[in-house]
């Protein structure tokens, strides 16, 4: 219930900036043909932002023939935790990390890129893998999925009011709604704040889920000390090996897909894996 109100609020959000854009660059009939098209970006995060997510990385859904030991490790997991058994992805990439998206736990998927599939015992993967159930169990796949779509709007929004204002975009008259200098302000600002707005956006989704997802992967797989071994793995590997991701979808991944040299991380979307791996090892499973 509340992560379908977060839903709502994200998507609400997204139709206004689309609307003040379109305001600034073409005054009423802008805000028109804005509101028009926020409402299809509105349709396509709800019913394809996954499959937007999974194409994003190359990522290629796998059959039990194809992956017989990792589909065989996930269904094990899901009928544990009593999920239906998702779709399995895995991404053409050495740089370890995984993520769960899909609408809800009957149209969910996992994806683990080839680097992890490779480093990670069986015991951490199963940790790994747990660890996505439970964002699917807790049903915050969703919300983390239709946020990378948002954020990645948003900073597509910033890219438009950027060139709008270089090349004199909103100037119709003085008199004109939107127009003259007050619009090109407008857009500056708008250039400026819609990064950090969607970085704030993923910041406030991502942090506490990590550790309740955290949680519900060592119930899933009763092996906490598998997950805080593997989060250990991969936070070296990681940094060693960064994944080319974009920042839109970083607070997807299990953990930081980005390198440490990037502007992006001091708006980290997740917490410490210092602090991750100390409540994980502090976790006794009855």
């Amino acid at each position: 219930m509340l992560n379908g109100l977060k839903t709502t609020v994200l998507l609400a959000a997204l139709t206004v900036l689309f609307v003040l854009l379109g305001g600034m660059l073409g005054g009423e009939q802008g805000m028109v043909v804005a509101f028009v098209f926020a409402g299809l970006m509105n349709f396509v995060s709800y019913w394809w932002s996954d499959r937007i997510v999974l194409r994003m990385y190359g990522a290629r859904e796998v059959s039990e023939a194809e992956a017989p030991g990792f589909h065989a490790l996930v269904r094990r997991l899901a009928q544990g935790a009593g999920l239906p058994m998702p779709k399995v992805y895995i991404i053409p990439t050495d740089s370890p990390n995984a993520f769960a998206t899909g609408r809800d736990p009957q149209h969910a998927a996992v994806a683990a890129t080839e680097g992890i599939l490779r480093i990670l015992t069986t015991d951490e993967l199963e940790g790994v893998m747990s660890h996505e159930l439970g964002h699917v169990r807790n049903r915050d796949i969703l919300i983390s999925t239709v946020a990378a779509t948002l954020a990645g709007a948003i900073m597509m929004l910033a890219r438009m009011a950027q060139f709008a204002a270089m090349f004199g975009g909103g100037r119709h008259s003085d008199d004109e709604e939107g127009g003259g200098a007050g619009g090109v302000v407008g857009m500056i600002l708008l250039a400026v704040l819609a990064p950090l707005a969607a970085m704030l956006i993923q910041m406030a989704i991502s942090r506490a889920r990590e550790y309740v997802a955290d949680a519900a992967g060592a119930q899933i797989s009763r092996k906490p000390w598998a997950l805080a071994d593997a989060l250990e793995k991969l936070e070296r590997a990681a940094t060693a090996l960064p994944l080319d991701a974009h920042p839109s979808t970083a607070h997807m991944f299990i953990v930081n897909p980005l390198s440490g040299g990037s502007l992006m991380n001091l708006f980290s979307t997740h917490p410490p894996i210092e602090e991750r791996v100390a409540r994980l090892r502090a976790m006794r499973i009855a």
